[in-house]
């Protein structure tokens, strides 16, 4: 049998490791603060120019489900960063969800579109250290 948080908290502490290979970048779990307040996320970075809060899912299976989004915005206003949602549904890469606002920072364009876009970790790398190379949340 499965334990469910048991396989969040591993997908976490993978998650966590990548995007330190990938930036450079501590990145430590978040359960205690979550079970103390609401509206927190499920990683940390080291660096409080890392523009994102993440929230990470792993499921067996399904599709993307707003409720994960709605999770991750809530959180993300509540500290002044960008949305995301890092997922994975067994023997499937993984997937981040961020909303188009992210790349209107990373580019220094205007967008007023609330759509998500979906990529892989390491594109996902890449937006962070371009937003944190140049651009601030809200600039």
């Amino acid at each position: 049998m499965v334990n469910v948080k048991q396989k969040g908290a591993g997908f976490e502490r993978d998650v966590a490791n990548h995007l330190e290979d990938l930036l450079g970048i501590k990145f430590s779990r978040n359960p205690f603060e979550q079970q103390r307040q609401a509206n927190q996320p499920d990683l940390i970075a080291d660096d409080p120019d890392f523009p994102f809060s993440i929230e990470c899912k792993r499921y067996k299976g399904g599709e993307f489900m707003k409720a994960w989004w709605t999770q991750s915005d809530n959180a993300a206003r509540a500290s002044n960063k960008l949305p995301c949602v890092i997922y994975k549904f067994d023997r499937k890469p993984v997937v981040v969800a961020v909303d188009w606002k992210a790349i209107a920072v990373m580019t220094g364009i205007g967008l007023n579109d609330d759509g998500l876009i979906f990529m892989n970790l390491e594109s996902f790398a890449f937006m962070a250290r371009e937003i944190m190379a140049g651009r601030s949340i809200g600039q």
